[in-house]
Protein backbone atom coordinates (compact mmCIF):
# COMPACT_ATOMS: atom_id res chain seq x y z
CA UNK A 1 0.00 0.00 0.00
CA UNK A 2 1.25 3.58 -1.07
CA UNK A 3 -0.36 6.67 0.07
CA UNK A 4 0.29 10.46 0.06
CA UNK A 5 -0.74 13.46 1.29
CA UNK A 6 -1.62 16.00 -1.58
CA UNK A 7 -1.60 19.79 -0.48
CA UNK A 8 -5.60 19.70 -1.43
CA UNK A 9 -6.26 17.27 0.95
CA UNK A 10 -6.36 14.74 -1.73
CA UNK A 11 -5.11 10.77 -0.76
CA UNK A 12 -4.18 8.70 -3.47
CA UNK A 13 -2.80 5.29 -3.38
CA UNK A 14 -3.16 1.80 -4.42
CA UNK A 15 -3.19 -1.35 -2.95
CA UNK A 16 -3.54 -5.47 -4.52
CA UNK A 17 -5.29 -8.25 -2.67
CA UNK A 18 -4.83 -11.99 -4.20
CA UNK A 19 -6.78 -14.88 -3.25
CA UNK A 20 -7.16 -18.30 -4.53
CA UNK A 21 -10.53 -19.77 -5.13
CA UNK A 22 -11.55 -23.66 -5.29
CA UNK A 23 -13.40 -22.80 -8.15
CA UNK A 24 -12.67 -22.41 -12.03
CA UNK A 25 -12.16 -19.02 -13.83
CA UNK A 26 -15.54 -18.80 -15.63
CA UNK A 27 -17.39 -19.58 -11.92
CA UNK A 28 -15.61 -16.30 -10.58
CA UNK A 29 -16.19 -14.35 -13.64
CA UNK A 30 -20.20 -15.24 -13.03
CA UNK A 31 -20.06 -13.91 -9.64
CA UNK A 32 -19.17 -10.23 -11.67
CA UNK A 33 -21.14 -10.79 -14.18
CA UNK A 34 -24.92 -11.69 -13.44
CA UNK A 35 -26.53 -9.67 -11.58
CA UNK A 36 -28.52 -12.18 -9.29
CA UNK A 37 -25.26 -13.99 -7.96
CA UNK A 38 -23.06 -10.50 -7.82
CA UNK A 39 -26.30 -9.07 -5.47
CA UNK A 40 -24.79 -12.41 -3.73
CA UNK A 41 -21.87 -10.70 -2.70
CA UNK A 42 -21.36 -6.78 -3.68
CA UNK A 43 -23.95 -4.68 -1.90
CA UNK A 44 -24.40 -1.44 -0.38
CA UNK A 45 -25.42 -1.70 2.90
CA UNK A 46 -29.29 0.17 3.03
CA UNK A 47 -31.85 -0.21 5.53
CA UNK A 48 -35.01 -2.81 3.83
CA UNK A 49 -36.58 -1.22 0.91
CA UNK A 50 -33.97 1.39 0.20
CA UNK A 51 -31.41 -1.01 -1.42
CA UNK A 52 -31.27 -0.34 -5.53
CA UNK A 53 -28.90 -2.39 -7.60
CA UNK A 54 -28.64 -2.58 -11.81
CA UNK A 55 -25.97 -4.07 -13.99
CA UNK A 56 -24.71 -3.66 -17.51
CA UNK A 57 -22.01 -6.12 -17.46
CA UNK A 58 -20.61 -5.11 -20.90
CA UNK A 59 -17.57 -2.62 -21.90
CA UNK A 60 -19.17 0.33 -22.31
CA UNK A 61 -21.75 -0.59 -19.63
CA UNK A 62 -22.14 0.67 -16.16
CA UNK A 63 -23.30 -0.54 -12.58
CA UNK A 64 -25.26 1.24 -9.87
CA UNK A 65 -25.91 0.37 -6.40
CA UNK A 66 -27.29 2.71 -3.83
CA UNK A 67 -28.55 2.29 -0.34
CA UNK A 68 -29.60 4.06 2.96
CA UNK A 69 -28.87 3.18 6.58
CA UNK A 70 -27.98 4.57 9.80
CA UNK A 71 -24.60 4.13 11.02
CA UNK A 72 -24.34 6.88 13.46
CA UNK A 73 -28.26 7.08 14.05
CA UNK A 74 -27.80 9.85 10.85
CA UNK A 75 -28.91 8.25 7.87
CA UNK A 76 -26.90 8.70 4.98
CA UNK A 77 -27.50 7.53 1.36
CA UNK A 78 -24.92 5.96 -0.30
CA UNK A 79 -23.99 5.60 -3.83
CA UNK A 80 -21.50 2.99 -5.94
CA UNK A 81 -21.46 4.29 -10.06
CA UNK A 82 -19.03 2.11 -12.12
CA UNK A 83 -18.18 1.95 -15.35
CA UNK A 84 -16.53 -1.39 -17.37
CA UNK A 85 -13.69 -0.22 -19.28
CA UNK A 86 -12.55 -3.85 -20.62
CA UNK A 87 -13.62 -7.69 -19.95
CA UNK A 88 -11.75 -10.34 -21.07
CA UNK A 89 -14.13 -13.29 -20.36
CA UNK A 90 -12.66 -15.57 -17.63
CA UNK A 91 -10.00 -13.40 -17.16
CA UNK A 92 -10.08 -9.53 -16.44
CA UNK A 93 -12.32 -7.06 -16.00
CA UNK A 94 -11.32 -3.33 -15.52
CA UNK A 95 -13.67 -0.53 -14.78
CA UNK A 96 -13.66 2.30 -12.76
CA UNK A 97 -16.17 3.61 -9.88
CA UNK A 98 -16.98 6.40 -7.42
CA UNK A 99 -18.71 7.11 -4.65
CA UNK A 100 -21.01 9.15 -3.25
CA UNK A 101 -22.17 9.52 0.03
CA UNK A 102 -25.22 12.79 0.23
CA UNK A 103 -24.84 13.66 -3.21
CA UNK A 104 -20.65 14.43 -2.47
CA UNK A 105 -18.84 12.38 -4.06
CA UNK A 106 -16.10 10.89 -1.59
CA UNK A 107 -13.68 8.67 -3.78
CA UNK A 108 -12.80 7.56 -7.16
CA UNK A 109 -11.20 4.68 -8.28
CA UNK A 110 -9.68 2.46 -10.96
CA UNK A 111 -9.90 -1.44 -10.61
CA UNK A 112 -8.07 -4.41 -12.18
CA UNK A 113 -9.49 -7.92 -11.21
CA UNK A 114 -7.70 -10.52 -13.45
CA UNK A 115 -8.58 -14.17 -12.87
CA UNK A 116 -5.69 -17.13 -13.76
CA UNK A 117 -6.27 -20.79 -13.44
CA UNK A 118 -4.36 -21.92 -10.31
CA UNK A 119 -4.86 -25.78 -10.64
CA UNK A 120 -8.56 -26.72 -10.33
CA UNK A 121 -9.58 -23.43 -8.94
CA UNK A 122 -8.96 -19.76 -9.72
CA UNK A 123 -6.01 -16.89 -8.41
CA UNK A 124 -7.79 -13.82 -8.35
CA UNK A 125 -5.92 -10.44 -7.85
CA UNK A 126 -7.72 -7.08 -7.84
CA UNK A 127 -5.70 -4.16 -8.02
CA UNK A 128 -7.20 -0.70 -7.34
CA UNK A 129 -5.60 2.97 -7.57
CA UNK A 130 -7.48 5.44 -5.82
CA UNK A 131 -8.28 8.98 -5.07
CA UNK A 132 -10.22 10.36 -1.89
CA UNK A 133 -12.00 13.53 -2.66
CA UNK A 134 -13.04 14.44 1.22
CA UNK A 135 -11.39 12.75 3.76
CA UNK A 136 -11.76 11.59 7.11
CA UNK A 137 -9.64 13.19 9.46
CA UNK A 138 -6.31 12.72 7.99
CA UNK A 139 -7.93 10.31 5.69
CA UNK A 140 -6.43 7.09 7.36
CA UNK A 141 -9.72 5.72 8.07
CA UNK A 142 -11.15 6.08 4.31
CA UNK A 143 -7.77 4.12 3.12
CA UNK A 144 -8.63 1.19 6.36
CA UNK A 145 -12.39 1.35 5.34
CA UNK A 146 -11.20 0.67 1.60
CA UNK A 147 -8.93 -2.04 2.61
CA UNK A 148 -11.13 -3.97 4.77
CA UNK A 149 -14.09 -3.91 2.09
CA UNK A 150 -11.98 -5.00 -0.21
CA UNK A 151 -11.45 -8.18 2.43
CA UNK A 152 -14.98 -8.48 2.95
CA UNK A 153 -15.95 -8.52 -0.36
CA UNK A 154 -13.60 -11.17 -1.38
CA UNK A 155 -15.07 -13.05 1.49
CA UNK A 156 -18.37 -13.04 0.42
CA UNK A 157 -17.22 -13.44 -3.30
CA UNK A 158 -15.75 -16.95 -1.57
CA UNK A 159 -18.96 -17.73 -0.49
CA UNK A 160 -20.89 -16.67 -3.32
CA UNK A 161 -19.27 -18.78 -6.05
CA UNK A 162 -18.78 -21.71 -3.30
CA UNK A 163 -16.81 -25.12 -3.92
CA UNK A 164 -17.17 -26.81 -7.36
Amino acid sequence: MTTAAAASSLIHGSCTLTRDLAVPPGRVFAAFSDLVLRQRWFRIPSEPGAAHHELDFRVGGREVARGTFAPAGVPEQVEYHSEFLDIVPDERIVFTYAITVDGRRHSISLVTVELAAAGSGTRVTRTEQYVFLVLTGDGGVDVAHLEGSMRLQFNGLESAVGHP
